[in-house]
């Protein structure tokens, strides 16, 4: 069964040509053409993945990714044309679970897709593990794989990167970190976070994507 995927985007010529590829990789696609009506279509079917533009019509697409969180998982990505540090942080703070900034590689789209509905494939069933590309955290076991491969971690590390793979493709900041692996109470500065996040990424080098980004001046964002 094809899996569906809604796209709401008000540009035609953009539309037709996401549409035509989506299509050709298998994927049934609806589109709409404005926000209301994406909202109300997302209410009103059942979709794998939601495409949703930022800068829509009769409602924009960070009030209806709030909207649809309400009343739903499906996964979001949003589609936008701003690279501003503080409109990717209020898309993913509204509930969206990835975003890609115009003008973008059809692959890069269709894997970001991909990437959302492995992780809904993973989680369903299975709330002892946590995926992330080729990071897999089994909580039940306290174990850590990666590329196949056992992780030697500390108790701090674990947590950490627990948490980042948990909110990924949302920023966490650093105050939030320190709140959730250390506690409220602790006082230890916000400087400790950069030092953990550099002893993770020392064990997370990969030939491919970094697993995570610094979102500067908020905090650090795991890459799914």
């Amino acid at each position: 069964m094809d899996r569906k995927i809604l796209l709401i985007e008000d540009e035609k010529n953009i539309s037709r040509f996401i549409e035509l590829e989506l299509k050709h990789e298998q994927f049934a696609v609806t589109c709409v053409y404005d926000g209301r009506e994406g909202l109300d279509k997302a209410l009103q079917e059942t979709f794998d993945c939601i495409l949703l533009d930022v800068m829509l019509p009769q409602l924009n697409g960070i009030e209806v990714c709030r909207r649809i969180r309400q009343h739903s998982d499906v996964p979001i990505i949003l589609l936008t044309a701003r690279d501003a540090v503080m409109d990717r942080v209020a898309g993913l703070d509204a509930g969206a679970d990835d975003y890609i900034v115009k003008p973008f590689a059809i692959e890069e789209l269709l894997a970001r897709i991909r990437s959302v509905l492995r992780r809904v494939k993973a989680t369903v069933g299975n709330e002892n593990r946590l995926i992330c590309r080729e990071l897999e955290i089994n909580l039940e076991a306290y174990e850590v794989l990666f590329e196949n491969n056992k992780l030697d971690l500390t108790k701090t590390e674990f947590d950490l990167l627990k948490l980042l793979v948990e909110h990924q493709n949302k920023v966490c900041t650093r105050e939030h970190i320190l709140e959730t692996v250390w506690g409220f109470d602790s006082e230890v500065e916000t400087n400790v976070v950069d030092v953990y996040i550099r002893h993770l990424r020392t064990k997370l080098q990969t030939s491919q994507a970094p697993y995570i980004e610094t979102v500067r001046g908020v905090g650090y964002v795991m890459r799914g």
